[in-house]
């Protein structure tokens, strides 16, 4: 049934962009998060619904869609400037066959952020793209949330939709972007207008945010644990009561410890002592090396460099007994490991060059966001309501994603660069809406008519 359903629903926005060809662009988002032909197991799986949904995307919009208020910002100009040294490093990486893989599905997360925002030219066209995207996530994250609930999850053990540790149903991006999209839904909640705020509105949108909070536990990714905590940092800022609130949040973290999974806070404990746990050690010498590798080549090694790295990794075993400690040192040898950052995810295959396009993509973002935020937040006009707090909402899911990349190798991840185009949309549309005249009172205008008229010569009216 689940099958059936999937293939009936991709064709039928397939059916509805014949008439609109923006829902392409939203059927290419949902497809892209969700992969349902990865769900499916007969007829999706046999055909290419990504690459259609791809290509219809830009030829619904090249061919029907209108380009009046469409702008092509610096920050498109960065992604593909991005895009185009990714392509370039391909072609001399260590690893051609390896890096051409990658490079496959890189290629059409960058092109997208690029044509993304051109498409979002109107508010609802914005609203409904970030609605799209949460609501394609939470289909990943609520089950993934249930089960939390039911089963405790586990590490590498919570059954997703698939079966498959790429994309979204990988833990640790999981847990991050379940934690990003956070200040989206809240904002959907409270000023979207595709489903006008209501009780169920606010009922389900608080339920999902519960079930991205679930996503750490579920995970036991200890990546999604910091987020969550620099999340609950960066909610302070419009805070009115903060001391009540931080009360309340020590509060419900104190009352949920005994509820939590052994495994889950025997995970976490590993944070502050990355000596005693193989994969924090590793990561770690993962990132020296790294510096290392960049020193002799950087201009990167391409994509997936990290596969010639050899590392040595002396992991500490401290055990107390009354007065006397016993500590234990084994060493393991480790090759081909990943970067586990997207920081040096970024050095290692596009070189100092690529980490420099990386961070100033990121840091405009932040940058734009804020200046955003404090042109309208107080803003009198009623219909600019939701402005600051959609800039606010970017930024904060940004900001989360930017500390979730320190620990997970998602510099290419396709959903963070979906935020990304919203932002560049957001930023082109205010733009636009800023550069408007102001709008002329009834009586203002009735007075400058009346002073035109005075200062008119005698015997020029009634002339062309």
């Amino acid at each position: 049934m689940i099958d059936l359903f999937l293939t009936a629903f991709v064709f039928a926005l397939f059916a509805a962009g014949m008439r609109k060809p923006f829902v392409f662009v939203q059927a290419y988002v949902y497809i892209d998060v969700l992969a349902p032909q990865k769900i499916s197991w007969f007829l999706l799986e046999k055909i290419p619904i990504s690459l259609i949904a791809f290509g219809l995307a830009f030829l619904g919009w090249a061919y029907a869609d209108a380009k009046n208020g469409s702008r092509f910002t610096f920050r498109q100009m960065l992604i593909a400037a991005l895009l185009l040294y990714c392509g370039a490093t391909t072609l001399t990486a260590d690893f051609p066959e390896d890096a051409l893989a990658k490079w496959d599905w890189v290629w059409k997360a960058l092109v997208f952020a690029v044509f993304l925002p051109l498409t979002l030219r109107t508010r609802l066209r914005i609203e409904a793209s970030a609605l799209v995207m949460t609501l394609t996530a939470g289909a990943i994250i609520i089950p993934a949330g249930i089960k939390t609930l039911a089963s405790g999850g586990g590490y590498g053990s919570l059954h997703l939709l698939v079966n498959d540790n790429v994309g979204l149903y990988e833990g640790s991006i999981l847990s991050t972007v379940g934690i990003a999209i956070i200040p989206l839904a809240l904002w959907l909640a409270r000023h979207g207008t595709i489903f006008a705020p209501d009780r169920r509105v606010t009922l389900f949108a608080w339920g999902l945010c519960f079930a991205c909070a679930l996503m750490p536990v579920g995970t036991e990714a200890r990546t999604g644990l910091v987020c969550l905590a620099i999340l609950i940092g960066l909610s302070l800022r419009d805070i009115k009561r903060r001391f009540l609130y931080m009360g309340l949040i020590g509060a419900a973290g104190l009352l949920a410890v005994p509820f939590l999974p052994a495994s889950f806070t025997q995970r976490m404990e590993t944070i502050g002592d990355h000596k005693a746990d193989q994969s924090a050690s590793t990561r770690l010498a993962v990132w020296q090396w790294t510096i290392e590798f960049a020193k002799d080549r950087p201009l990167g090694g391409g994509f997936d460099a990290y596969r010639q790295n050899k590392l040595s990794v002396d992991l500490v075993d401290t055990a107390a007994s009354g007065n006397t400690t016993a500590i234990e040192t084994t060493t393991i040898e480790e090759k081909a490991r990943a970067y586990h950052s997207s920081y040096f995810e970024m050095l290692g295959e596009q070189g100092y060059p690529g980490l420099a396009l990386w961070l100033l993509l990121h840091i405009l973002g932040v940058w734009q966001m804020e200046r955003i935020y404090r042109r309208h937040r107080r803003d009198p006009d009623p219909d600019a309501a939701w402005i600051a707090p959609l800039a606010l909402a970017l930024q904060r899911s940004q900001i989360v994603y930017l500390v979730g990349s320190a620990f997970v190798g998602i510099a290419f991840q396709p959903f963070c660069y979906m935020i990304v185009a919203l932002q560049c949309g957001l930023w082109s549309w205010v733009r636009r809406h800023d550069s408007r005249p102001a709008p002329v009172s009834a009586p203002l205008a009735r007075r400058r008519a009346r002073a035109d008229a005075t200062a008119r010569p005698a015997g020029v009216e009634g002339v062309a």
